[in-house]
C-alpha cells in the first residue's frame, strides 16, 4: 500500500510545470538546429532556419519566441522568386505576430536585385510590412543609398526613406 501511495504522490500537473517555468523565466520547449517549411496548396511559401529556437508561449501576458542565435527566412512569391531576410538574433511576438530582427541583419530580393542592410528591423507578418528607425543602406540596381528610418513591404518594392543621404538616380 505504501508503495502505491508513493505513485500517486510523486506526480505533476501540467499547468503547474507551465506557472513553475514562466515564473523562472525558462521556455516551455527549445530546439536546435530548426529548419521549418511553411506551405500552402502544396506550394513552399516560407522556409526558416536557426540554430536555435526557444518558445515562451508560456506567458500569459506576452508569449513569444526567441532565436537568440540567428534567423534565416527565405520567402518564395507566386512566381517563385525569394526573398531572404538574415539576422544575428530575432523574437517574434505571438499575439501580434510583431518580430524584432536586430544584429547584421540583411534582407535581399534576388529577382530586384535589392538589398537592405541594417542593426534592428521590425516586421508585421500580418501586414507584411517592415520598418526601423535605425541607420540603414539599401542597395539597388542603380543606387546605393544611406539613411535613418525605412519602412517597406516585405519584398522591398514599395520603400518609404528618411534622412536620405547619396546620389539617387530619377526617371523622369
Amino acid at each position: 500500500m505504501l508503495i502505491v501511495a508513493m505513485f500517486f504522490s510523486c506526480g505533476n500537473d501540467i499547468k503547474e510545470v507551465q506557472d513553475f517555468l514562466a515564473e523562472k523565466n525558462l521556455p516551455i520547449g527549445a530546439a536546435r538546429n530548426v529548419y521549418l517549411v511553411h506551405t500552402d496548396s502544396g506550394k513552399v511559401k516560407t522556409i526558416l532556419t536557426a540554430p536555435v529556437m526557444h518558445d515562451f508561449s508560456n506567458r500569459e501576458s506576452h508569449p513569444y519566441t526567441l532565436f537568440p542565435e540567428g534567423i534565416r527566412i527565405i520567402s518564395f512569391d507566386a512566381k517563385g522568386d525569394s526573398v531572404i531576410l538574415t539576422a544575428g538574433y530575432s523574437i517574434t511576438f505571438n499575439n501580434t505576430n510583431i518580430s524584432e530582427v536586430k544584429d547584421s541583419v540583411s534582407i535581399v530580393n534576388r529577382a530586384e536585385n535589392t538589398k537592405l542592410f541594417t542593426s534592428q528591423l521590425f516586421w508585421d507578418s500580418n501586414e507584411h510590412y517592415i520598418y526601423t528607425e535605425k541607420d540603414f543602406t539599401l542597395i539597388t540596381q542603380l543606387d546605393t543609398i544611406h539613411g535613418k528610418g525605412f519602412e517597406s513591404n516585405e519584398d522591398l518594392s514599395k520603400v518609404n526613406m528618411k534622412s536620405i543621404k547619396g546620389s539617387v538616380y530619377v526617371n523622369e
